[in-house]
Parts: structure tokens; sequence; C-alpha cells
């Protein structure tokens, strides 16, 4: 797709002397979304004021299919954001396209159908791209909030909003879109991105020197698997436009089957068997209360750390399985509903809260509390103060479940002028940190957004210690945002001889297993 942009400009809260801050958030979108072409120019104030007929938010994409209770089935993402690389030049010329999207078959021939029909099978398909020039032009525009560190940061900034016709996408990182129409709340800097576009990138066949025009989406049929960056899955496949106009590769996977790439690329396939069930629980919980991530994009969820690490199934040995079939159709709800079952690799001996780790509303059975026995959940009860017992907790806390982890303890160094923690939280996890460097304004970084910036920090648990010329030591604890299971405490505790329900009742207090049929409203 090649976009042509007619006119950007900002109305509030930058006035309209401040285009080229337009100008560069599009050439961002242009770098995040290959096969735009910009050319923005400062316009009247009249720019970005509602049309009679409303301009679309983006390309159009249909919705993915609703799950079905009796046999839910995701569309996964497999690989995202797949086409050309834009180059120099006017629409339509200069755009460089990559290497072609290869898809190899395993023990079968592959078998492809595109929308118009055309059918082919072979046991290797490599599938290019050719510019396509639209009959009609397609225009689009957007008010957008962003970037945020996550979808629940988003998603939480979405509510605030509240205004009709929201969507969140991830172009590059997670932003939130909205009609021009429809001013951000109070303190949500937004701004205004358009376009229109005159050329789509469609498919093509290619192979033994033949070049074949595809028309997508394509259906792609493995009878003996789909090999893909070292795995083998099963399909059924689509290659589907996204609402960038560039290109997605979906696997559909059946609810149960879609675990069997997960548990064992999550907490491992060796891990007891009472630890791999309420992880079997965890991941199905979390992909039916998540399903509607990439809704803008037609699909349901990645494969990657932006949802759960979902890959090749065939490393699910038959512990896998058995904790699949034995918790089969089993989730964990509060008041009838799936919860928001996140969880980590270690918390340090202290569980997070909810709101410690997202700009989010508490959730009643996410709550600060130190994971441990008796006599240290006494020792180290929430809230975690004066700063003396997060010291003790740092340097002691051995006693705590899964603290065999590699990371349950661990040391940082930072650069930086000066570090200052302003909050914390009931956890002791810092909330609000400042980071001053020598030439810039501070820079305030809140929950999530801490660890987006450090990403060599392994979690919020942490001290301060100034070290001279700049430098700063941090010494913490725990792996991940600390909330929910401790999957190293998980398989602690199976080591212990705790069952799947202890073991998510003591993460999740309050909830309780209840299987899909008994949901209320739709999975």
């Amino acid at each position: 797709m090649t976009l042509s942009f007619r006119c950007c400009s900002v109305r509030s809260p930058l006035p309209a002397a401040r285009c080229p801050a337009a100008v560069l958030a599009l050439v961002a979108l242009a770098l995040v979304a290959p096969g735009l072409t910009t050319g923005c120019r400062a316009s009247s104030p009249e720019v970005g004021v509602a049309a009679v007929e409303p301009i679309p938010l983006r390309w159009p994409v249909p919705l993915p299919p609703p799950l079905r209770p009796e046999a839910p089935v995701l569309w996964v993402a497999l690989a995202a954001h797949l086409g050309p690389i834009p180059g120099p030049g006017t629409p339509g010329q200069g755009a460089v396209s990559p290497a072609p999207l290869v898809l190899e078959g395993g023990s079968a021939p592959l078998r492809l159908r595109d929308a118009s029909g055309q059918a082919v099978a072979a046991s290797r398909l490599a599938l290019g791209w050719r510019l396509e020039r639209l009959v009609r032009p397609q225009r689009w525009r957007r008010r957008v909030a962003g970037p945020f560190p996550s979808h629940e940061s988003a998603e939480q900034a979405a509510r605030l909003w509240g205004a009709q016709g929201l969507e969140i996408a991830h172009p590059s990182e997670w932003e939130v879109w909205a009609p021009v129409d429809r001013a951000g709340p109070p303190g949500l800097v937004t701004r205004i991105e358009q376009g229109t576009v005159l050329d789509r990138w469609q498919p093509q066949l290619r192979g033994s020197g033949a070049v074949r025009d595809l028309v997508g989406p394509l259906e792609i049929e493995a009878p003996g698997g789909l090999r893909w960056q070292g795995g083998l899955y099963r399909g059924p496949f689509r290659l589907q436009g996204d609402a960038l106009g560039r290109w997605t590769l979906v696997e559909q996977v059946p609810l149960e089957r879609y675990l069997e790439g997960v548990l064992p690329h999550e907490i491992g396939a060796d891990a007891p068997g009472a630890a791999l069930a309420a992880q079997a629980v965890l991941a199905r919980t979390w992909a039916l209360r998540n399903r509607g991530r990439f809704q803008v994009d037609g699909y349901h969820l990645c494969a990657d750390t932006q949802c759960q690490v979902y890959g090749d199934p065939r490393q699910a040995g038959s512990r896998v399985r058995e904790a699949i079939r034995l918790t089969s159709r089993q989730v964990l709800a509060w008041n009838g509903r799936p919860i928001q079952a996140v969880y980590h690799a270690t918390n340090g001996g202290m569980a997070a809260g909810f709101e410690e780790a997202w700009a989010g509303d508490p959730q009643p059975y996410l709550k600060a509390a130190p994971d441990g026995p008796e006599m240290f959940a006494r020792r180290f009860a929430a809230p975690l103060q004066p700063a003396a017992r997060l010291r003790a907790l740092l340097q002691e806390g051995v006693a705590a479940y899964g603290s065999d982890h590699p990371r349950f303890r661990w040391q940082r160094r930072l650069q930086a002028q000066r570090l200052v923690v302003l909050e914390r939280g009931p956890s002791g996890r810092v909330l609000t940190l400042a980071v001053d460097q020598p030439g810039a304004s501070r820079l305030v970084l809140q929950r999530d957004a801490i660890r987006r910036h450090f990403r060599q920090l392994p979690s919020t648990l942490f001290e301060l210690w100034p070290e001279g010329g700049g430098w700063w030591r941090l010494e913490g604890g725990g792996f991940g945002h600390g909330v929910g299971l401790s999957q190293a405490g998980a398989i602690d505790l199976a080591r212990r001889g705790w069952g799947v329900e202890r073991i998510l009742s003591h993460y999740y207090p309050g909830t309780q297993l209840q299987s899909l049929e008994t949901l209320a409203g739709d999975p």
C-alpha cells in the first residue's frame, strides 16, 4: 500500500503553528508501516473537522470470527506486518519489495486458494508482492493517543477516553485510535494522522520462472503441517491484510491445541504436573479474556510476548498434553467471567497488585501479598513499609516460594545523572521513577513504562545506590511484573504437594474454576 498524505494538522493540544510535530508523527507512522509515502504540508485550522461522510480510521479489515463456546478457534498471528519496505519517490514508484515469503509443507504439499478461486498445491510456496492501483482512492483519518508501554495501559486510556468508535492498535507500539472529532480527556495528549491510499500491495506466487498474481486473503491448508521458524504447525492458515494495509500470516488453531504451543514456552514442559495444570488454566483464561487484543488487524492474538508466547507445539510432551486434558475447557473466573489471568516468571517473594504494574483499576483477586510460608508471610506482610522491610526482603527472603529461580535476586548498573524513586506501591515496587540526564528535562516514568525504558531491568522491585560518576547500582528481586501467578512459585508449591486448585487459590484468592459452558455470556 502507498499512502499520499494530502495534509496534516494537529488541533488540541498543539497549536497550528506546530504542524511540523505532526509531520514527524506521520513520518514515524511511515517507519512502522512500510509502504507509506508521506507528503505533508501545513493546512488551515479546518482540517480535522468531521466531514459529512465519515472517513474511516484505517484500512478496512473484517473482524475475526467470534469464539463459539462449544468449539473455540483462535486466529493467532505467526508473523505480522509483512509486505514491502518503502523507498524514495512518488506514490507507486520506488518501493522496494523484500524477499518473498516462503512457506514450506511438512510431510505433504501445501494447498493454497486465493479470494478469486485460484488453487495451487505445492510443497514450497514463494509469495512476493505486486503494486495494484486502487480504482477509488481510500482516505483515512484518525486521532491518536500513545505510544503506551503495554496493551493494559492503552486499554485504561481508552476507558478514560470513553468515546465511541475507539480502537486499540499495535503498529509498532500500543496506540489508541479515535475519530478526529472525539477530543481526548484532560491530560491525554493526542495527534491527528491522515492520508489517502492510492495503491495497495497484493501477493504474487513465484517459482520456476513463472509469476502468478493472487488476490488476498489467501487460504492455506497444510495436511502435513507448515514448517515455520523451526516449528511445525497444523493450521489451517490465512495470509490476510491488516489495518495498515500490510499482511499477516495467521493460524486458525483450536483453543485446546493452542495450549500445546504455549505451556512449553511459558512454564516449561518439565514443570511438575500441578504447575503445568495451573498454567493450562491460566493460558486458556488469558486467551479468552484477551481475544480482542488484535481485533483492529483482523485476528485474536499474536504469538510473542505482547500476548502469550506461542511456539512449536511439538515441544508439548505427554505431561503437557495430560495437564491440558485434565483441565479441559476450565477457566478461572470472578463473578462468572474470565479473570485477568496475568502471570510472570518470579515475583521475588512479594506479589504485586494489578494497579502497581499497569495504569488500571485494582482487581480484588490481584493484591500485593508476600509469597511464602506462614512465618515469612507474617514478617513481610503488605504494605511493605518502611524501607527497612524492603531491604530485609531483598537480603533475607530466601524462604519465599520459588527462591531457586536464577533471577529471584539480581543486580544491575544504570547510568544517569540522578535517579529518584518518587513513589512505591504496597509490594515495595517502584511506581514512579524520576530520571535526570545532563542537558535534558526530567523524565518521569510510571509503572510498566519503567521497564519499557530500562529494558535491562528484570522487575521494578529494587533499591537504588549511587556509585559516583553518574552510575547507579540497583539491587532487586523478581523477573516480570509480579502480578498473579509466579511460575517459579507454582513449580515450588507443586513440588511441596500442592494441587492445582490450591495453587490457583493462593495466587488468585476468591476466584473459581469454571467450565466454558457455565461462563456468563460468550467466552
